[in-house]
Parts: C-alpha cells; sequence; structure tokens
C-alpha cells in the first residue's frame, strides 16, 4: 500500500510547490502522441486538503470543462459521499487526482485505460505535498493496483474487504453509470458501505 498523507512538518512554503508543481502538470504534454484530443491535464489540489478523491482519468465532459467529475459519474459519487457540489470542488478540503490527468479516449467498453506515463512522471511527487489527508477514496481499477497492490485480484473483493483498509482508504467501485448492473448485484455497497462513509466524510468535513 502507497503511504500518502503523513503529516511531516510541511510548511508554507510547500504549499506554494504544490501550486507550482500543479501548475507544471497543467502544462504537460508527456502523453500527447497518445491521445485523441490536446492534452488538457485535470486535476484539484491544495495542500490543506483532507479527503483525497484517486480516481482514473478525466471524461471527455471533464475534459471540456476543465473540471473533474462534470458529468453523470460526479452526480453519483457526490450522491455517494453526501457532499455537495461547492464543498466537492473546494481544492482547500478536497484534492481529486485521478491515475492520469488527461483524457484517454473511448474504447469498445468505455474509456481507455490511464496513460501509465502520467503516474509515473507525477503521481509520487504530488502526494507528498498534500500532508493533511484523513480519508484517500481510491476509484476504480488502476487506482486501487497503483494505492493496494496487494488488496485482491477484482474491484469487487477489492471493495468488499473495505473495512480492512477503513478509516483512513475506501476502496470505490467506478461511479460511471456503465457500472448500474454490478451496484444492482453488489447490494451491500450501498446498503452497508455508504452510510459509514458519508458519516466518516462528514465528521472530517465538521472539523473545520
Amino acid at each position: 500500500m502507497v503511504t500518502i498523507g503523513m503529516n511531516t512538518g510541511h510548511s508554507f512554503t510547500d504549499g506554494l510547490v504544490l501550486d507550482e508543481l500543479a501548475a507544471g502538470i497543467r502544462q504537460c504534454r508527456l502523453c500527447s502522441p497518445y491521445l485523441p484530443l490536446e492534452p488538457r491535464p485535470v486535476l484539484q489540489v491544495g495542500a490543506t486538503a483532507r479527503i483525497l478523491v484517486a480516481s482514473q482519468a478525466p471524461g471527455r465532459k471533464a475534459h471540456a470543462s476543465g473540471r473533474p467529475f462534470t458529468d453523470a459519474s460526479g452526480e453519483r459519487l457526490r450522491a455517494w459521499l453526501g457532499m455537495p457540489r461547492d464543498v466537492f470542488y473546494d481544492r482547500s478540503q478536497v484534492a481529486i487526482v485521478p491515475m492520469a490527468f488527461c483524457y484517454p479516449g473511448t474504447g469498445r467498453a468505455g474509456d481507455l485505460p490511464p496513460r501509465p506515463e502520467c503516474a509515473a512522471a507525477w503521481r509520487a511527487r504530488l502526494l507528498q505535498y498534500l500532508p493533511h489527508l484523513q480519508l484517500t477514496l481510491v476509484i476504480g481499477q488502476y487506482a486501487m493496483a497503483y494505492h493496494l497492490p496487494h488488496a485482491g485480484k477484482t474491484v469487487t473483493d477489492i471493495v468488499g474487504n473495505w473495512r480492512q483498509y477503513w478509516p483512513d482508504t475506501v476502496p470505490l467501485p467506478h461511479p460511471s453509470p456503465r457500472n448500474n448492473l454490478w451496484l444492482q448485484r453488489n447490494p451491500w455497497f450501498e446498503a452497508e458501505l455508504i452510510p459509514q462513509l458519508q458519516q466518516r466524510v462528514g465528521a472530517i468535513l465538521q472539523q473545520g
């Protein structure tokens, strides 16, 4: 498991470094030859964030808006969290760091996987400047492979064992409408995990 969010005595200066790093990411063109559209890295970070959304890659709508989760997946994710839209997009409280920052294109079964070059170049460097994280939401198989590499073979197995990582890390299936069938087949997810998750998120946000 990748250790993130540890309080390592980071200073205000480190917040400035984080902003500079995020600005550098937004200028990144590393994967340009492999992308269907002009690169437009999408992320949200703030040095005081206490919740991390470790997601997959922006969809086409997020690419168009330049803002993560501006689609049906975002609506469902915010409902799962019990989190208002304005709080979700408050970078002082919530960081949104996908495995790849650019829209990867669409294949036969939905969006293509995140480009691997992105995480290799940026992810560890970025996460070290988020020292106040109390909760990491690990969304989808590619984020799970990075943050929970020894957790299990399938998303269902990993999410089913969510109590093993509680309360600092919560694995979640992707909130895409394409996963409606998964939700129907796994009613325990919304009956058991989601109420606990909403309580946990609420407790963190109430801290100030």
